[in-house]
This record gives structure tokens, sequence and C-alpha cells, in this order.
């Protein structure tokens, strides 16, 4: 694929993965400061199972698009650092998009 191609794709996947697979349930679910973690002796799962498996959407989307193990591990990684970071209040959602993006346009480039 040409640099453009794999970024459009690339950008397309995270869309996809960050909003359209990421149900409402994950979206709180993942930030272990959310009240909905509150609940004693809750069914819900710990807020660590939510955030891998949105890091392993990321990265299966990053590795299908790819075809490379590694950058999908490394999307793994870095999108759970980087989600994690957010629901600290660390980074806001601007600087949480600017850094997802800017792993999507590394992958491109060192395709």
């Amino acid at each position: 694929m040409l640099l453009v191609e794999n970024v459009f794709m690339l950008i397309c996947g995270h869309a996809l993965a960050d909003f359209v697979l990421q149900p409402e349930a994950m979206g709180y679910g993942k930030n272990r400061n959310d009240k909905i973690h509150d609940k004693k002796h809750s069914l819900f799962p710990v807020w660590y199972y939510w955030l891998t498996a949105h890091a392993l959407v990321h990265g299966g989307v990053v590795y299908l698009i790819t075809g490379n193990i590694w950058f999908g591990l490394a999307e793994v990684v870095l999108h759970w650092l980087t989600d994690y970071a957010k629901c600290e209040g660390w980074i806001g959602m601007h600087q949480d998009q600017g850094i997802h993006i800017g792993c999507k346009l590394g992958y491109a480039f060192l395709l």
C-alpha cells in the first residue's frame, strides 16, 4: 500500500475501534476512577479488564491493517498507557487522540 492509503486505513481503523467498537460500558469501565466501580461486590468487570480489552481491539485492528504483529503489539501497549493517562487526568481527550493518531502515522511511515 502507499503511504496515503496506510494512513487512511489506520485512521479509519482507529475511528472504528475507538468509537464504534467501544460500548458505553467499556468507555466507563476502563476508567478505574469512574463511579461505576464504587458498587460493593459489583459483577461489573474490574477496570483493567475493560482497558486491556479496549487496547487489544486497537492492536488487532492495527495488525489486520498492517499485517505486522509488532505494530499490533506496540499498539496494545501504547493505547493502554495513553488511555490510562487520560483516565487519570494526566492528559485530556485532545492529547489522547493526538497520541493515538501520532502512533498511526508512525506505523504508516515505518511500513
